[in-house]
């Protein structure tokens, strides 16, 4: 059946993300919703393989969201597009590329963590790309759920101005339902019911109800002036002016509206749904999506009638074709339309636009600014290309891909099996930029990095189930960096080379340094015109290819500064490609005659034991040369943070279990890189 997009106004779209650590409840909430909202008519459960945007065989094994998942439903008038994210450090990339495509999202904490290590993280990564976002503390049907306790930790850990709108009706077992701070109204939700009761605030609860009312009134009047002026004229803020001075301050960052509920029991959803649409913005109230072209910057508006300018964020092979995801940012694209692929210039024809519902899809005839879709028909679109109109390029800014810290070899137990698992790495590639392949030069095998272990093992086994591979796989590898711990001056290189014909000169005299804050700078002090400009640049983009194997083991080079002081030119001989040249080998050459330190992957890990194994797993972090920050007690277990390097990480989930009898859980998230001690054997 075909629909028509045009049907409901931009203003009332949200395109929002889901997004929190693992085990919060993400993918719970998301099918709550789509229950609540008519989409789907029975509840999915994760622990019984039944949910919609779970649907990856892996997923519902492992029990956990692997591949971000898009779905689409209305709520009073509203169309409102989802896309529920991983919540494990592994798949931040998944994340990431979610993140460069949303207008607001739900971050979910839960209600006896409150704020974990990856929450943190996603939560770093919703602040760079400046999405909006509301909280919704989950689970408080458990017991030790503590609302205050998990504000306070959003308060401590992610610096924002929570504004609470809600109080819970009862604790742990007896949470039944919320009071509405800003109408004074009691929602309650009865045992199977699929909706709540609104009544008035109960008698206990009326004196606490109005006393955090006036907190959060004085609260959001310091914050916004609107509530400000209101509140000094008749030292009350109305319902009217507090929702809209709570939307201003959400759309800006100013303040995070915090909710609470329990996404299990089907409590606190509808009432969630009205804050998003409430207080989160439509793609018409974001400033438009700014690009280049031709060396500018340029704007395309949020309009159905301006050019056509889309970004792809993701690509999903299936067995009937190649689905590419799609957000429209400006104009209008329809069935058998060709567009460019800007970044590579290639032209594709639109085949069919599909409205998403995580594996299953709706074909409609068009798509307009604002909306997220698939399409079906391109061939070589790769996630972070931009989509647009032939006649009006512009190139929008691509999803970050972060670096992969974990390789293992794979290689396919029969000799007929090679070219397809070629195949096979190159579609997986297509499909997640976090993934990388290349081959080792010393053994010719060929290495698959990722983000860390669990994130290979679902790429290994995605080869074995779609592709019916048997692949073997080597022991998991870090990935480690080198860096500059002292550098050399006036380091002198002369790249000369006559073999008939033109022949090449460059002579450069480099200095370098460590870096403390960056990867790599570079700077010219050549003075006289010594070295021409254009030369300079040569220089700078040998040197970069120079960090690409470092003296000490061949690993990326990172943290340092190289100043070109001086040069020589030959008036014939000279050009950018002996210079690049020379910038390439001097560079070497001078890490060689410097001081380098390895550098290895750090990473800090939160592991959730029992009280009377916590001298065993610091025992055991202890000896993986980890560095304990500290400990918790919460709800009778102990919260161990410490930091700890990659490569002693590989296997601990297996040990951990061993040492506490299936009771201790762990998370790690990556912190970067650390000196590794001297005659570390490179794993």
């Amino acid at each position: 059946m075909r629909t028509d997009p045009h049907r409901i106004p931009l203003s009332a779209v949200r395109n929002l993300g889901i997004l929190a650590h693992v085990d919060a409840g993400k993918t719970t909430l998301t099918e709550r919703i789509l229950f609540v909202t008519g989409t789907t008519y029975k509840r999915g459960e994760v622990h019984d393989g039944t949910t919609v945007t779970d649907f990856d065989s892996q997923e519902r094994d492992r029990g956990i969201t692997i591949f971000a998942a898009a779905v689409s439903c209305t709520w009073d008038g509203h169309r409102v597009n989802l896309i529920d994210t991983p919540g494990h450090v592994d798949f931040s990339d998944e994340v990431e590329r979610s993140l460069r495509v949303l207008d607001g999202a739900i971050a979910v904490f839960d209600g006896v963590a409150g704020v974990e290590p990856q929450s943190e993280s996603v939560w770093r990564q919703a602040d760079r790309h400046g999405v909006p976002r509301i909280a919704f503390v989950n689970k408080l049907d458990r017991a030790g759920a503590d609302l205050d306790a998990a504000v306070e930790s959003i308060r401590e850990r992610l610096h924002p101005h929570p504004l609470v709108v809600q109080l819970p009706i009862g604790a742990e077992d007896e949470f039944t339902g919320v009071v509405d701070l800003l109408r004074l109204r009691a929602f309650v939700w009865a045992d199977g019911a699929e909706k709540a009761e609104e009544g008035p605030v109960p008698e206990s609860l009326v004196d606490e109800a109005n006393r955090r009312r006036r907190l959060l009134e004085e609260t959001v009047a310091e914050l916004h002036p609107a509530a400000l002026e209101e509140f000094c004229e008749s030292s009350t803020v109305s319902a009217e002016t507090l929702a809209s001075a709570l939307r201003d301050l959400t759309r800006t960052g100013d303040g995070v509206v915090v909710l609470c509920g329990s996404a299990y029991r089907n409590r606190g959803v509808e009432p969630l749904l009205a804050a998003a649409v409430a207080y989160l913005p439509s793609p018409a109230d974001v400033p438009p999506v700014r690009g280049e072209h031709d060396g500018t910057d340029q704007e395309r508006p949020a309009d159905p009638s301006a050019p056509f300018a889309a970004l792809v964020f993701k690509v999903n092979s299936t067995a009937t074709g190649r689905l590419t995801y799609v957000r429209v940012y400006s104009g209008t694209i329809r069935t058998s339309e060709v567009v460019v692929d800007v970044g590579t210039g290639r032209t594709e024809r639109i085949g069919r636009i599909l409205r998403v519902q995580a594996d299953r899809h709706t074909r409609v005839d068009s798509a307009v600014a604002g909306d997220i879709v698939a399409v079906v028909g391109l061939k070589s679109a790769r996630a972070g290309a931009t989509l647009c109109t032939p006649s009006a390029p512009l190139l929008l800014e691509p999803p970050v891909v972060a670096d992969p810290v974990v390789s293992v070899a794979v290689e396919a137990r029969t000799g007929t099996g090679a070219e397809r698992l070629m195949a096979a790495l190159a579609r997986l590639v297509e499909e997640d930029p976090s993934l990388v392949i290349r081959t080792d030069r010393e053994t010719g095998q060929t290495l698959l990095s990722g983000m860390g272990e669990l994130h290979l093992e679902v790429a290994v086994e995605k080869i074995r189930r779609d592709h019916g591979l048997d692949v073997g796989v080597g022991r998991p590898r870090v990935a480690y960096r080198e860096t500059v711990a002292r550098g050399v001056s006036g380091f002198v290189y002369r790249h000369v080379k006559q073999d008939g014909g033109a022949g090449q000169f460059a002579h450069v005299v480099l200095d370098t340094e460590p870096l403390e804050e960056g990867e790599f700078a570079f700077r010219s002090t050549v003075v006289g015109g010594r070295v021409p400009q254009e030369y300079v640049r040569a220089v700078e983009a040998g040197c970069r290819d120079a960090l690409a194997e470092g003296p000490l083991g061949g690993h990326p080079v990172t943290g340092v500064r190289v100043t070109l002081v001086d040069g020589a030119t030959h008036t014939k001989d000279s050009s950018e490609m002996a210079f690049r040249t020379a910038g390439r080998f001097a560079l070497r050459e001078a890490l060689r005659a410097g001081a380098m330190t390895l550098l290895e992957p750090v990473v800090e890990v939160t592991v959730t034991v029992p009280e009377s194994a916590v001298g065993v797993v610091l025992g055991d972090l202890a000896a993986r040369r980890g560095r304990v920050l500290g400990s918790t007690v919460r709800a009778g277990t102990t919260v161990v943070t410490a930091t700890v390097p990659l490569a002693e990480l590989f296997g601990y989930a297996t040990r951990l279990r061993s040492r506490t009898q299936g009771r201790g859980t762990f998370t790690a998230r990556p912190i970067g890189h650390a000196p590794a001690p001297d005659g570390l054997p490179v794993r």
